[in-house]
């Protein structure tokens, strides 16, 4: 199992951290021990003074595929789950200053909350209007609607693809809308694909 990421893939998040539109999908991964399940609680790592929260639609990938064309992209994942893309804002940017791999701070244990139930995409009647939202101590913080991502989930998988092989189970992250910001002590997250709440963990 492997979970791969997209980075600025709405717009109005790129504007918000002011980074340049990419021409394709930004791919990114995390190791499986960023994983956090149950809705376990996140600590705040010693190593960082700003980490921010970025909630996202997550696929579970159910079969096998390379080199997909995106018309057969949305049979290679059955189920819509939630996600939080937990980063290092503070290392982060010292490391794209240096030009160096940002992955310390997208990939450090526990930084990929991850709901423990995923959705049935027979569920959705329509892919590309997927209401999600994050609440942060009950105020919505974040909310994004999969209709305004810049490269949608046939995309995604359908480029990915081209570069590493999909296996069942795998994991997309597929982006973040705008509204990221700094957790701190005590913070309680809840994150809900329209009124369903799927995520609900404490910052410690």
């Amino acid at each position: 199992m492997k979970i791969l990421c997209i980075g600025r893939n709405y717009a109005e998040h790129i504007a918000e951290l002011q980074n340049e539109t990419p021409d394709a999908p930004v791919i990114f991964a995390k190791p499986d021990t960023a994983l956090l399940q149950r809705n376990q609680p996140f600590f705040i790592p010693d190593f960082s003074q700003d980490i921010h929260h970025e909630i996202e639609l997550v696929l579970r990938i159910c079969r096998n595929g390379k080199n997909i064309e995106e018309k057969f992209a949305p049979t290679y994942f059955d189920a819509i789950g939630l996600g939080i893309d937990f980063t290092a804002r503070d290392l982060q940017s010292k490391l794209k200053s240096k030009g160096l791999p940002w992955e310390l701070a997208k990939g450090f244990d526990g930084s990929a909350p991850l709901s423990q139930e995923f959705i049935p995409v027979a569920n959705f009647p329509d892919l590309k209007n997927i209401n999600f939202r994050l609440e942060v101590n009950g105020e919505v913080r974040q909310q994004g609607n999969s209709g305004l991502m810049l490269h949608d989930f046939s995309k995604i998988i359908s480029y990915i693809s081209q570069f590493i092989t999909l296996k069942m189970g795998d994991l997309l992250f597929t982006g973040t809308p705008s509204g990221v910001g700094p957790v701190k002590l005590g913070d309680q997250l809840t994150g809900y694909i329209e009124d369903r709440q799927l995520l609900n963990l404490a910052v410690k």
